[in-house]
């Protein structure tokens, strides 16, 4: 029997006029974005169908929007009677595979990542932060050459945020980490490390202040246990009990992304079909690295999701 896994998208998916079909043809979706709008106290959707891009950009944005766009077409599938064994999400995208497994209600999801961003914005000053996309490295030897030049000073901080897939890992930290780094990633056995536009050092120590006051955040809403296991960033395994979720949402802002582990422990549960929902095909391309044996979708306007439900139907 095929297993079937949904994973949602994190930071780096958005574009302008994102799920702007599934908004404009399906009521589900426009009720999404309504309650976005409503929850936030201002027009979230004029800012995803109209930009201006460089808002969009701003991570206090960007995490609600992509969030929005996601259970947008999340609720337009939902209609093809579609179900999934497990879900998954990249960063961000944790939290739309907690929505739609019924863990935390929209309206609380969408203020909770609304301050998310914010709080990962506010806890390194501007500027400071960076973020880089190694190819070719093994994790072991990435990780020590990240502890060396951290080692130098404060200044210096570089760590392990996103473990993506063979070859890519995103190590992030201050300026003067990320660019040493940068020059000296061969000693890795990288081929090369390409910088990022981001706004902040995310998934690492240096988020730690951001991780207290979310915490503060989500304490004061109510999750559910999960309806359908989530794997969890932080572990790569799988969680149901709302506690355990409250407190790996926490840690995982500060924690590495371990995508790669996720993808692994899904195809070794019999999974055989993953199914990306969301703006963007970035998941579906990690995946692909990580297993050429599994069949993959891309859920990101109505035209994929009829070719998809077609499919699978």
């Amino acid at each position: 029997m095929s297993k079937i896994a949904f994973v949602f998208p994190g930071q780096g998916s958005q574009s302008v006029g994102m799920a702007k079909d599934a908004y404009d043809q399906v009521e589900a979706s426009r009720a999404i974005f309504n309650q976005a709008d409503e929850a936030l106290g201002f027009s979230l959707s004029s800012m995803v169908f109209e930009g201006p891009d460089s808002d969009l950009k701003q991570t206090k944005n960007t995490q609600p929007a992509l969030l929005t766009a996601s259970i947008a077409l999340y609720e337009a599938l939902q209609e093809k009677g579609i179900t999934a064994d497990y879900m998954a999400g990249h960063s961000l995208g944790e939290y739309s595979a907690l929505v739609a497994s019924g863990v935390i209600s929209f309206s609380d999801a969408v203020s909770i990542v609304r301050a998310r961003g914010t709080f990962m914005e506010e806890a390194v000053p501007g500027g400071r932060g960076a973020m880089a996309a190694v190819l070719g490295a093994e994790r072991e030897a990435l990780a020590e050459l990240c502890a060396q030049i951290s080692s130098q000073g404060e200044d210096y901080v570089v760590e392990l945020a996103n473990l993506n897939s063979p070859g890519q890992i995103v190590v992030s930290g201050l300026q003067d980490g990320v660019s040493e780094l940068v020059q000296r990633v061969k000693e890795a056995g990288g081929k090369r490390a390409i910088p990022l536009e981001v706004s902040g050092p995310f998934h690492t120590s240096l988020m730690k202040g951001a991780a207290e006051k979310l915490q503060d955040r989500l304490s004061q809403i109510s999750l559910q246990d999960a309806a359908v296991p989530v794997i969890a960033n932080v572990t790569a395994e799988p969680v149901t009990d709302a506690g355990t979720i409250q407190s790996l949402l926490v840690e995982q802002v500060y924690s590495s992304v371990r995508w790669e582990d996720t993808i692994m422990y899904l195809v070794q549960q019999g999974v055989d079909t993953f199914i990306e929902i969301g703006p963007g095909n970035v998941l579906t391309g990690l995946i692909k690295k990580i297993d050429k044996s599994v069949k993959l979708y891309n859920v990101n306007n109505l035209e994929s999701l009829d070719l998809m439900a077609a499919e699978l139907g």
